[in-house]
């Protein structure tokens, strides 16, 4: 059983903490990641609603969609040890640290066609205002 004096939280006051919208923080409940007790229309969010709105938000900084975030939250609920939940996550770590580093390489690949095609463009337009002073305009 809860202690009464165990901190709750209004979702106005979580979204106020973390900046984000009431609407947010409903998407998220009816994802699964949160789980509100309710009085009446009210929703009451313990200390482990905010701190899995942290892991939440901190997640999708990260690149981690919801669902690899509620991924985590089900190996930890299931097994309070955190060694499954641990090894996932350096599955997940390794599988995004990978996918961003072929985007930095894709990127990379983009800047130089953008770098080539920009010295073209210059050089035709030098040209071009070369033959426009050639011919006295």
């Amino acid at each position: 059983m809860k202690e009464k004096d165990e901190k709750t939280y209004s979702i106005s006051e979580l979204a106020k903490e973390f900046d984000i919208t009431t609407r947010s923080i409903r998407f998220y409940e009816d994802q699964g990641l949160l789980s509100p007790t309710r009085a009446g229309q009210t929703r009451i969010y313990s200390k482990r609603d905010r701190v899995r709105l942290k892991l939440i938000l901190r997640g999708k900084r990260l690149g981690f969609s919801l669902s690899e975030t509620g991924q985590l939250f089900e190996l930890y609920d299931a097994d309070k040890s955190s060694v499954t939940q641990l090894n996932t996550m350096l599955k997940l770590i390794e599988h995004k640290k990978s996918e961003l580093q072929q985007q930095m390489d894709d990127i990379k690949v983009v800047l130089m066609e953008l770098v080539t095609v920009e010295k073209r463009c210059r050089d035709t337009l030098a040209e071009a205002k070369q033959q426009k002073n050639a011919n006295g305009e």
